[in-house]
């Protein structure tokens, strides 16, 4: 009786802590996502996935794409000249006015905050000098980020023209993953509330973010929602916990703060960050052929710190030729570490730790001299 009312006890406690709290095992995941994605922020190790690489619309989560071009390909400072178009494009505002002049900066904040389609054709024209110029630039950059199932027709995401706007929910992490790498982006994406110039009134327009995780989940701090009637719901979420950086992305999900919050829960309470590998620490030894020195060592040029479960199965294999040809440049890259998880792979760079210079004519002799020596010495 003892030993019942001490589980009973017991199970009251464990209840009572997990009281707000849903914890998951991958399989017991449900989500009302048509598609998911999670990766690691560092590493872009996928660390859940359902329908990731379905071609869907995405809504105003376009506006990803449209707010890292803008940083890259002006000066923040600079006033934008408002057009008419802008105010001609419907759907979610922050009231640009055709004459109206607006810094680039105050754009990016009503275009990611307020999700401001005006916003997003002012910033296209002012680029590019046209939307359908800047749209060529949003497709350039989408290959370059490795975005292959991605296809863009407009900087905003609305369901205008041809049905021929999409992405996935991979590409869209990759997307995000490298948006949030620079340091304005994310400042812009994390920030709640708001307040740029609107025209001559001296009370400015307010801005609130439509993600509501900012609120919800400690550590989210970025990055965009979304929603049409053909694309869903959609939602592309960071996160961050103790160094451990996460996205999440869901498209055409109805339940989408809840499942996000739902895959966090469960990614931090299944993964830990480790250190794989030790940066510059040589990894293989490989022959230098006519260089000097004839031996050089392979290294990661950065720790490798990655996340992985409890008693998850990890392998590593180097992959690197035998020998190279002299000359061999400190850091060139002359190899990969394969590192195999139980349901994928991730491949790094392994670079050369030294300088081997080529060696030339007397340089050669001596070697081949030296090299004859010591085979005599040993047969001796």
């Amino acid at each position: 009786m003892k030993n019942k009312k001490l589980a009973s006890s017991i199970l009251v406690i464990l209840l009572l802590f997990f009281k707000d709290r849903n914890i998951y095992a991958e399989n017991e995941l449900q989500i009302t996502a048509k598609s998911a994605i999670a990766i690691d922020f560092n590493s872009g190790r996928v660390l859940y996935k359902y329908n990731p690489k379905v071609k869907m619309p995405m809504a105003s989560t376009t506006k990803i794409m449209t707010a890292i071009l803008a940083i890259e390909n002006s000066n923040l400072e600079d006033y934008v000249a408002v057009g008419i178009n802008p105010m001609l494009v419907g759907g979610s505002s922050i009231g640009l006015k055709p004459g109206e002049k607006i810094r680039m900066e105050d754009l990016l904040y009503g275009l990611m905050l307020e999700s401001g389609n005006d916003a997003a054709i002012a910033i296209a024209e002012h680029i590019s000098g046209s939307v359908g110029n800047f749209v060529k630039l949003m497709n350039e950059k989408a290959f370059e980020i490795g975005a292959y199932d991605t296809h863009f027709v407009n900087p905003h995401g609305l369901d205008i023209g041809i049905d021929n706007h999409y992405t996935t929910a991979y590409d869209l992490s990759l997307i995000a993953q490298y948006a949030l790498k620079n340091q304005k982006f994310k400042n812009i994406v994390s920030t709640k509330y708001k307040t740029i110039p609107s025209g001559n009134n001296s009370f400015g327009r307010q801005l609130k973010n439509h993600n509501k995780l900012l609120w919800l989940y400690d550590g989210v701090y970025g990055v965009k929602t979304g929603y049409t009637k053909k694309s869903g719901r959609c939602l592309v979420t960071a996160s961050e916990r103790n160094g451990f950086s996460v996205i999440v992305v869901t498209l055409n999900c109805p339940d989408d703060w809840n499942d996000t919050i739902n895959l966090l829960n469960y990614i931090y309470d299944n993964y830990q960050l480790k250190k794989v590998i030790n940066k510059n620490t040589v990894l293989k030894n490989i022959k230098v052929s006519n260089g000097i020195p004839n031996m050089i060592g392979l290294a990661s040029k950065q720790d490798l710190i990655l996340p992985i479960k409890k008693d998850e199965y990890v392998k590593t294999t180097i992959l690197s030729p035998n020998y190279v040809e002299a000359p061999v440049e400190e850091n060139e890259v002359l190899g990969e570490l394969l590192i195999e998880f139980n349901n994928g792979n991730l491949r790094f760079p392994l670079v050369a730790k030294q300088f081997s210079k080529k060696e030339n004519f007397v340089e050669k002799i001596n070697s081949l001299l030296y090299n004859l020596k010591l085979k005599y010495q040993l047969t001796w």
